[in-house]
């Protein structure tokens, strides 16, 4: 039983399906900053970030192309950085809960602590990825 859930766990099919849940998040808020640009320059502003068309577009495409390099697998553990890096900056950005009014504060540490575990996930795929290339070297 051990060596069918170790096969399951080490498959191409489960290391894709992992890749492709992890970075969800990034890949729908990075394509509902293009499909929905007005509300994405609404989310900048907000975040006092201007221009907010500029910065709408270059937060676009740090989520999507971290995330298309996560799933293909390429350039992995610099995707892993350059997202973990926006979620860090956004906690300073946006969700600074050291500063703001309850109830605010509350729900924005959540969410931080959230980002935090989210970085903590970015981390281990780039091991693993890290890891399963030195396994197929070793092996070939």
């Amino acid at each position: 039983m051990s060596n069918r859930i170790d096969d399951i766990l080490t498959g191409k099919a489960s290391w894709l399906a992992a890749r492709v849940l992890l970075t969800m998040v990034f890949a729908l808020s990075g394509a509902a900053k293009i499909v929905d640009f007005g509300g994405g320059m609404t989310e900048m502003s907000r975040a006092g970030l201007e221009p907010a068309w500029l910065f709408n577009i270059a937060v676009a495409l740090v989520l999507l192309a971290g995330t298309l390099a996560i799933w293909f697998d390429r350039h992995l553990w610099q995707a892993t950085a350059l997202l973990g890096g926006f979620l860090v900056a956004t906690i300073f950005v946006v969700h600074h809960f050291w500063s703001l009014p309850e109830p605010r504060a509350t729900l924005s540490m959540y969410v931080a602590l959230e980002h935090i575990s989210l970085v903590g996930g970015l981390a281990c795929a780039a091991v693993a990825s890290a890891c399963r290339r030195t396994l197929v070297r070793t092996a070939g």
